[in-house]
């Protein structure tokens, strides 16, 4: 096996450890991230009605209009500073964090912070 497909593996691996703990309800709902190479992306979710509240990545315009590149740490402030705008539009204070098994440094954590800067408690 490939050293990528062991690094896919492992994360894989980490996600289902973390969502077996972890979901979210209606009261505190799921925040999730996923990051590829050139974006990154962020959803709420309820998990109860298996329903998405809220979402945010480097394509909408919003976001992705004003940066020069969409896969780097300034594009993830930028979208968890959206999604943490859009949480507070629906009523959303409070989430539970679902990093997919991500590694919680870099993008993530910029997501993260940025959500947390601008209203949304986790």
């Amino acid at each position: 096996m490939s050293s990528l497909a062991e690094k896919k593996q492992a994360r894989l691996k980490r996600k289902t450890r973390v969502r077996k703990k972890i979901s979210g309800n209606t009261v505190r709902p799921r925040l999730n991230v996923f990051k590829s190479a050139r974006h990154i992306y962020a959803q709420i979710i309820d998990d109860t009605t298996g329903c998405t509240l809220a979402s945010a990545s480097t394509l909408l315009e919003v976001v992705g209009s004003e940066l020069k590149s969409t896969g780097n740490i300034e594009a993830a402030s930028k979208v968890g500073a959206e999604i943490a705008r859009r949480a507070l539009e629906k009523n959303i204070n409070s989430v539970v964090f679902d990093r997919s098994g991500f590694l919680y440094h870099g993008r993530v954590k910029a997501l993260a912070d940025a959500a947390r800067e601008n209203g949304l408690s986790f």
